[in-house]
């Protein structure tokens, strides 16, 4: 496979992902209608079980990707999403409903994990920063342009259309690895799926100084984006977008894509490191900022829509390092290392994103206060983990950072 197409292979297997999330907030209203869901705030729900089921499951992934390699263990997980992607669309109670979700990211858990991994076979240091980053453009265009389509779907057809179309999407990428992917697992790298190694290899995965530190940054930061989509259908409402919310949202998300178009371009020179540092404190001034905007009264929904953009932009040169970077000590565990990183990031940010999530009150200010406190305490992790030294290279040199095998 040629490295254009390779990378948007998986920028595919990373947005069944994204399609699941975002092209339902429009949805949201019609969903909570139909299935007799009395509070907005209870609509949350219908994200956050999905994050449960897509974070929970990604660390049985990993040790099996370990064993059994990338590709088989890749198809089983998208069957799960699109059998299940369907069963939403024909739930007939909220119950129901959250069920068949939570499966459905037990599924597209399989598509984070093995990307990641698939990834890290083929490519190391600030060029695997490099190809996460190119795939991120691309996977990035869903959530951009999901709220619209979920829109399309609304004004043609009924809500279940809208699970329908994961349902479609997952099969295509199921066809597409099928035909196109080949096996990239080491045959010196499995990992025989028995207790003693399984558990030695999350030891390893959870001791590593830089691979938890970066690991629990990426969390903290997380928590703040979840908790935006969480309530972003509410926010909108509440600041009177109307029908403009999916350009106003697919404006916030391209601040990701515009971002990680810059970091493919500047980490191999500057370091991951240099950019995600730098980044992060952009991030917690634009959340500052946000937040005294909203404490103060001063909220509109160009305010949000301006101030939300910057952080995007922020949060994209942010994430995709601190990905790179947790995964670079363990190049020889990517598939364990990908599923307990999936698991931790996921599951708390998840949690972290509902809490912000439930404390709507019909204003932005508890959104904006989780931004810059969930930012500045992913600060403190990455201070502690770098024993207070910001800014540097990092311990690998650019020519060894760089090597890739794909």
């Amino acid at each position: 496979m040629g490295f254009g197409q390779f990378v948007a292979l998986i920028a595919a297997m990373m947005a069944t992902n994204a399609l699941a999330i975002d092209s339902m907030l429009p949805a949201m209203p019609q969903i909570g209608e139909a299935l007799n869901v009395a509070s907005a705030n209870e609509r949350q729900w219908i994200l956050t079980a999905y994050l449960l089921g897509f974070g929970v499951a990604q660390i049985v992934y990993g040790p099996l990707a370990d064993r059994f390699g990338r590709k088989p263990v890749l198809m089983v997980g998208l069957s799960l999403y699109v059998v299940f992607a369907a069963l939403c669309a024909f739930a007939t109670s909220f119950e129901m409903l959250l069920t068949a979700r939570v499966l459905c990211g037990v599924g597209a858990a399989a598509t984070r994990v093995l990307s990641v991994s698939i990834v890290r076979d083929c490519y190391s240091g600030r060029q695997m920063a490099r190809v996460m980053s190119l795939s991120f453009i691309v996977f990035l265009g869903v959530p951009i342009i999901a709220p619209s389509v979920g829109q399309a779907i609304l004004l043609v057809a009924p809500w279940p259309w809208v699970f329908g179309v994961l349902s479609i999407f997952g099969l295509a990428v199921i066809a597409w690895s099928w035909l196109k992917l080949p096996e990239t697992l080491h045959p010196q790298d499995r990992v025989p799926l028995e207790v003693t190694p399984v558990l030695a290899a999350f030891k390893v995965c959870l001791t590593n100084r830089v691979a938890v530190g970066y690991t629990l940054a990426a969390t903290l930061v997380l928590g703040g984006l979840f908790g935006f989509l969480n309530s972003a259908q509410q926010v909108f409402e509440m600041l009177g977008a109307g029908r403009s919310f999916p350009l106003i949202f697919a404006a916030i998300a391209g601040g990701i894509a515009v971002s990680s178009l810059l970091n493919s371009r500047v980490v191999g020179r500057l370091g991951m490191r240099l950019v995600s540092h730098v980044a992060l404190f952009g991030y917690i001034a634009f959340a500052v900022v946000h937040a005294l905007v909203a404490v103060s009264g001063h909220e509109t929904l160009w305010t949000f829509s301006l101030l939300q953009a910057g952080m995007m932009f922020c949060f994209g040169l942010v994430m995709s390092n601190f990905g790179a970077i947790a995964m670079e000590p363990l190049g020889h565990l990517a598939g364990t290392a990908a599923s307990v990183q999936g698991f931790i990031t996921t599951i708390g940010g998840a949690l972290f994103g509902f809490g912000i999530g439930q404390l709507f009150d019909g204003t932005t200010v508890p959104l904006t206060l989780g931004f810059a406190g969930f930012g500045i305490a992913g600060l403190v992790a990455v201070l502690i983990t770098e024993k207070g030294r910001m800014f540097h290279a990092g311990s690998g040199a650019p020519a060894a950072e760089g090597a890739g095998v794909h």
